[in-house]
């Protein structure tokens, strides 16, 4: 009876063991084949998530390296810090994108603001599509030539003055007047479809609604057309090297983390945006003495007059020994009351359609720095406010000569950041950073201040490296 005993107890522990070692089998083959599929998987995402070239930023310089590598066959991911909704106008939707603090308004050690776009398109959907002519000589003394891309731009971009029927009744009259004192006051180049834009339209401060002016969301939807593909809410924050080659970027989409691979990394975030990048990716020395092209704006209350709603910069005039350069530049109303209420010209809030408006525009000096946050700590040097306000004395007499009274000027603005990541200094002349598949197309790149909107040169730009990179 104890030997039968004996015989089950032991009987019952081997297929106890044996049904233990089969489960054991089975889970560790189970993990593995998980494994295998995961691993799988993960390859296959690796796999779609690796380009032949990311682009980081939809400014100008980048939706054209975009588009022109796009339509090369190219597999392009555009990354971009802003959202994508449709440009309605609307003065909510222009702050979102364009006026929030320490976001796109930033301020000096003087309280001058500096604005920056964050969307789709960057700047260009709230610029005053002004074409004016690239710095070729100054980029050649770089060894940078963007003529034969300028004049391929020049084909594609609808650049022209604005017809007559467009022009507005302020900028005829302080036209007029300038041309009445012998200035060599003309209309100037637009990026602009004219057949869309309509006449009395104050919503190009607010980003146009009906597609007249020209903006860098046109190439970003040629690109996409191509083939390429864009992200939104994309905030880069570094780049990824293996060695002393860039592979990748690190990037937050609703705060939670990404990264993205290609063959070529293109940082196009912009003046400030660029070079914060590159210092956190360890590329030191960038974001030190830039130009951010101040400007103030003269007002004068004229007679018999009912505006202030017209396209702005739609003629004036470049006084190159004099640093700065002159327009008209009608704003809509609550830009207007901002910055009378700004100079405690109170007086005047109530004669906006009565207000002739001038805007100086001052080449200023390199200087100041950039915090590794994008803070900009620059002084406006006393050479530049002297030229502004010889320019200001000029405005005067333009619109005194027109008939204006209740004469006063702005508190003083920046635009169009740039040189915070230049050629020669942290590129070379195609636009490659000191590591292998690393290059720079915006603002930042440009070595020296020439006080003009950059819009076509950024293009030219784009276009140029493009060509390098399919190469």
């Amino acid at each position: 009876m104890m030997l039968f005993i004996q015989i089950r107890d032991m009987t019952l522990r081997c297929q106890a063991n044996s049904f233990f070692r089969l489960t054991f089998y089975l889970i560790m083959f189970n993990l593995k084949r998980m494994f295998n599929i995961i691993s799988m998987f993960r390859r296959k995402s690796m796999q779609n998530n690796i380009y032949d070239v990311i682009i980081v930023g939809t400014g100008p310089g980048g939706a054209t390296v975009a588009r022109d590598l796009a339509k090369k066959q190219q597999k392009v991911l555009m990354l971009e810090r802003g959202n994508r909704q449709p440009i309605n106008g609307s003065i909510p939707q222009a702050v979102l994108n364009t006026g929030m603090p320490f976001k796109n308004v930033l301020f000096t050690y003087d309280m001058l603001a500096m604005v920056r776009s964050t969307t789709v398109g960057g700047s260009s959907i709230y610029y005053y599509a002004t074409a004016f002519n690239p710095p070729l000589k100054m980029l050649k003394n770089y060894g940078v030539d963007i003529s034969s891309e300028i004049e391929d731009a020049r084909k594609e971009l609808p650049i022209a003055p604005l017809e007559k029927n467009l022009i507005g009744p302020m900028t005829q009259r302080i036209m007029d007047s300038a041309q009445d004192l012998g200035y060599d006051w003309n209309s100037l180049n637009k990026l602009v479809h004219q057949d869309k834009c309509r006449a009395n339209c104050d919503l190009c401060n607010t980003g146009c609604p009906y597609g007249a002016k020209w903006t860098a969301r046109e190439f970003v939807d040629d690109a996409e057309q191509a083939g390429a593909t864009i992200i939104t809410h994309a905030n880069v924050k570094k780049v990824i090297f293996e060695g002393n080659t860039a592979v990748g970027v690190q990037y937050r989409r609703n705060m939670i983390p990404a990264k993205a691979y290609a063959k070529k990394i293109v940082i196009s975030a912009g003046g400030i945006g660029t070079p914060v990048i590159l210092n956190n990716s360890g590329i030191h020395g960038v974001g030190k003495q830039f130009f951010f092209d101040p400007l103030i704006v003269a007002f004068g209350e004229v007679k018999n007059i009912n505006g202030g709603k017209e396209f702005p910069m739609t003629a004036g005039c470049h006084f190159e020994n004099d640093n700065y350069m002159m327009t008209d530049m009608t704003v809509p109303l609550p830009i207007y009351l901002g910055f009378s209420a700004e100079v405690c010209r109170f007086d005047r809030l109530a004669s906006h359609s009565k207000t002739l408006t001038i805007m100086i525009k001052e080449k200023d000096r390199l200087g100041g720095r950039l915090t590794s946050c994008g803070g900009v700590r620059k002084k406006l040097d006393p050479r530049d406010k002297k030229s502004l306000l010889h320019g200001y004395e000029r405005a005067k007499k333009i619109l005194k000569n027109a008939g204006a009274r209740h004469i006063y000027k702005s508190w003083y603005v920046a635009a169009h950041p740039g040189g915070t990541a230049k050629i020669q200094d942290i590129v070379d002349t195609n636009l490659k950073t000191d590591y292998d598949n690393l290059f720079v197309c915006d603002c930042s790149v440009i070595p020296e201040s020439f006080g003009l909107p950059p819009t076509l040169t950024l293009v030219g730009l784009g276009k140029r490296l493009a060509k390098h990179l399919s190469q």
